[in-house]
């Protein structure tokens, strides 16, 4: 009886994570609805109202919270602080690409750049970090660029916004593991945005002095479209930290999973919603990108398998 209490609250606290992981990515697969919207709103403009009002609310959840001095104390580091620099420049650029392509007739393919954003991920490993792949990591990396050149060849051209989405992230991902454990989510995207918001508010001025894209639409569509814009902050935000907790309360893999429900959603909303095109080139690119992610996932699961017997071999040896 007594040793089967402590499964309880994990298992619990597992439930919890995955909930909390299937929300954040069903948030993030939403997003281009959220910016469909903000029309008339521009790239540009809904980009930049996203940096203002996720650091409105990030000062708002951190004054909730009380972590002040967590965030001050980060503020003051130099070597965090130019970090955190580089990976505000690298989300500001996926921020745009798939802010542009979701509201111009390109969710599908931001869709892609998601499905494909695990595969470019493992290879920046092996150039930037000097990882060292196995066998089935390969194949799926070898598949993803087979995908890639057939999705190319079907339509004329390079899939750029694919790509850029994928490597933005990628990167940004690869910077952000270089402050580790020491910056968390919250704390994370007030930098960030600390960072962005005079790039942000300069973006701003000159939409409304210049007119480009339709100018600055904030103040001159209603207040549905007030609410619409100020929203951006939350749905920025709020996945973002849900996730944050769904990875201190699930495996690696289990989150793996969990992670191709965004694009998903992103594609169905591309076809069913926005009525994308999906001729049958773009249908075996993506299908064969499906094949190396089924091929990722199946050797993730037989590793972290393999590394849980290697753990817990030596444990069956020791006396209780």
């Amino acid at each position: 009886m007594n040793g089967a209490t402590p499964a309880r609250p994990a298992r619990s606290e597992a439930s919890v994570g995955v909930v909390q992981a299937i929300v954040a990515y069903g948030l993030w697969g939403l997003m281009p609805l959220l910016f469909a919207a903000m029309a008339p709103a521009g790239a540009f403009e809904i980009v930049a109202w996203r940096i203002v009002f996720g650091l409105v609310f990030c000062a708002v959840a951190i004054a909730v919270t009380r972590s002040w001095l967590r965030t001050r104390s980060l503020l003051a580091q130099r070597r965090v602080m130019l970090v955190m620099g580089l990976a505000a420049v690298l989300i500001l650029v996926n921020w745009t690409v798939y802010v542009a392509a979701t509201t111009t007739g390109h969710t599908v393919e931001a869709a892609l750049g998601y499905f494909i954003n695990p595969l470019v991920t493992i290879a920046l490993g092996v150039v930037v970090l000097r990882e060292r792949l196995r066998a089935a990591q390969w194949a799926a990396v070898g598949i993803s660029v087979v995908a890639v050149v057939v999705i190319a060849v079907g339509y004329g051209q390079v899939p750029w916004i694919s790509l850029a989405l994928a490597f933005s992230f990628g990167c940004y991902g690869l910077v952000k593991k270089r402050v580790g454990g020491t910056v968390d989510a919250l704390s994370g995207l007030t930098i960030e945005t600390v960072w962005l918001v005079p790039i942000a508010v300069g973006a701003l001025v000159v939409l409304g002095v210049t007119g480009l894209g339709g100018g600055v639409t904030f103040t001159s569509e209603g207040w549905p479209h007030v609410l619409v814009t100020v929203l951006t902050g939350p749905a920025t935000a709020v996945p973002l930290l849900l996730f944050a907790s769904s990875a201190r309360r699930v495996s690696l893999s289990t989150l793996g999973l969990t992670q191709y429900l965004a694009p998903v959603m992103q594609l169905l909303v591309g076809v069913v919603v926005q009525h994308e095109a999906m001729p049958p080139a773009r249908w075996i690119g993506f299908g064969i990108v499906w094949v190396a992610l089924v091929v990722l996932t199946v050797d993730s699961f037989v590793a972290a398998r393999a590394a849980r017997r290697r753990t817990l071999a030596p444990a069956a040896g020791e006396p209780a």
